[in-house]
């Protein structure tokens, strides 16, 4: 029979790791607590605590569900999906942009164009402007990692830059034909002459307690508020690209993409002359400052009885009698005309061209006086001051030039707009010239002060053209690419009118000199439209 007696020894050994083991569970568990307590102390005193314990009691009440691997999933409907995938795009297109905002990219023109070499990418691609093969080169580098980027830059040497140009920091001057001196000296009498009347008149207004020019002004600003549309004639059979009255307001003359150069009764809107004026497009009509079409005589003499001058995109320039005999062809540019406009001497007509110049030329030898530079991108505008003295230029580089006309500097730059400037004009004042851009706005400097007067937010598109009101500069007229005309007070600049019914583009618009407050625009559908005060407006309706 076996011993069932348990040794005292080896009981005790088994009591005792049993206990110890007990201790050990006790210490465990008291720890679990403390840290839960712990946890539990600090979740309640966040959100994410709370969060946390809201989700656990959801889980604890079988309100929400945990999907293990096998559970069953539902497709996204198709709505879903493109609603989804459409914010995924405009996530990376905010991204991108805030990519293309922190990309910083080299300004000088060659160091561009060796970055985009040594990134494997053409200089240049047709049509491409400066600013559009930076934003070129800034788009690629935001794409690429940066790692990618400072290797290529690290690989320029200095001989991939452009070498700089020697930019002289004096005045330099280009020796000009004896008819250029002898073409100044005369500016140079006629405008201090017109100068000296302009102030007196001012002076002897001012001074005359029978004359109210801030009452005159309103008058004036009223009879333009009211302007509509009087008449609508089809001009060609392709866009018109601009158009001008006769100094005495009597004749309308337009030029098409057709070549043709038309002459208009402004009273019935008749078609008094219609010439194939040019081969290609014409790009700007211009009277000559002492053309009286309609009055029965000719031109001055000493004008060689030019009426007015085209330009057009054949690269030249020509003159013309009130019947539409050419006179003479002004050749010279290598490149396509934009506008032109009559030196109020009348002895002079200037063109601005793409070939990034504009000249000076003798009405009545048809001599180019002065090809003036002074613009890294092709010319579109050029006008004349009232008193002669000056002249103003602009183009597709974005800034404008004023030159004296008298020694030939430039003597004010016109920096502000942030795309091309396509119009000039100044104002009859003579220390006030507007501007018309592709920046959608129109701008007005005061050239006392030389500098920016006030941006007028003319137009939702390109300004096409600008002309003040040619007796005092009471308003403004402006022109768009979206369709409208505006007039604006010269006072405060505040909009006067809305000259809506064009079905494209206007190309361009003047104001009658003769004082009716007549407005005229061409435009891209084909069609020239004659703006006036209306008779009846102020006028009470009748109640029967």
């Amino acid at each position: 029979m076996a011993d069932t007696t348990e040794d005292p020894h080896v009981v005790k050994a088994e009591d005792d790791a049993m206990v110890e083991a007990d201790a050990g569970e006790d210490a465990e568990d008291a720890a679990e607590v403390d840290a839960e307590s712990e946890n539990e102390d600090e979740a309640e005193g966040s959100p994410e605590g709370d969060a946390l314990t809201g989700f656990a009691a959801g889980q604890a009440a079988g309100n929400i569900h945990m999907a293990g691997e096998g559970a069953e999933t539902m497709e996204l409907a198709a709505a879903s999906k493109e609603a989804q995938a459409r914010q995924e795009r405009l996530i990376a297109q905010v991204e991108e942009r805030r990519r293309l905002r922190a990309t910083v990219v080299p300004t000088d023109v060659g160091e561009v164009k060796a970055l985009l070499r040594q990134l494997g990418q053409p200089i240049t691609l047709f049509g491409e402007r400066e600013m559009e093969r930076r934003d070129r080169l800034r788009k690629l580098c935001a794409e690429l990692d940066d790692e990618q980027v400072l290797a290529a830059m690290d690989a320029l040497e200095p001989a991939d830059a452009a070498p700089q140009q020697f930019v002289p920091s004096t005045v330099f001057y280009t020796e000009g034909p004896p008819e250029l001196q002898e073409a100044r000296v005369k500016i140079a009498h006629y405008s201090l002459e017109r100068a000296l009347k302009r102030t007196a008149a001012v002076k002897r207004r001012q001074a005359d307690p029978d004359e109210d020019p801030a009452q005159e002004r309103a008058a004036t600003e009223a009879a333009a508020s009211s302007v509509v549309n009087q008449t609508s004639e089809v001009g060609d059979t392709r866009p018109l690209g601009g158009c001008a009255f006769s100094p005495n307001g009597a004749v309308l003359a337009t030029g098409a993409w057709s070549g043709k150069l038309r002459l208009w009764n402004t009273a019935d809107s008749a078609v008094r002359l219609t010439v194939q004026a040019h081969t290609d497009r014409i790009t700007g009509v211009a009277w000559h400052p002492a053309a009286e079409p309609g009055a029965g005589k000719q031109t001055s003499v000493s004008s060689g009885s030019v009426a007015l001058a085209t330009a057009s995109a054949d690269n030249t320039a020509r003159l013309w009698t009130e019947d539409g005999k050419l006179l003479r062809a002004l050749e010279g540019h290598t490149d396509r005309l934009a506008r032109l406009a009559f030196h109020p001497m009348g002895q002079h007509v200037g063109t601005a061209s793409f070939d990034q110049t504009w000249r000076l030329w003798d009405v009545a030898t048809g001599q180019c006086l002065q090809e003036q530079e002074g613009h890294s991108r092709a010319l579109y505008a050029v006008a004349f001051h009232p008193d002669g003295s000056l002249a103003a230029s602009a183009g597709l580089d974005s800034i404008g030039r004023v030159w004296d006309l008298r020694t030939g500097r430039s003597v004010i730059t016109l920096e502000g707009h942030v795309k091309p400037v396509l119009a000039l004009d100044f104002s009859p004042n003579g220390y006030h010239l507007a501007s018309g851009s592709e920046d959608h706005t129109a701008r007005v400097w005061d050239l006392r002060r030389r500098t920016a007067l006030y941006t007028i937010p003319a137009h939702s598109s390109t300004v096409s053209q600008v002309r003040f009101e040619p007796t005092d500069g009471a308003y403004l007229l402006t022109t768009g690419f979206d369709n409208i005309c505006r007039l604006w007070s010269a006072s405060n600049w505040r909009k006067l009118a809305t000259l809506t019914g064009h079905e494209g583009k206007v190309m361009g618009g003047d104001v009658c000199p003769d004082g009716s407050n007549t407005v005229a625009s061409v435009s891209y559908d084909k069609t020239v439209k004659v703006w006036a005060p209306d008779g009846l407006a102020g006028v009470a309706p009748m109640i029967s």
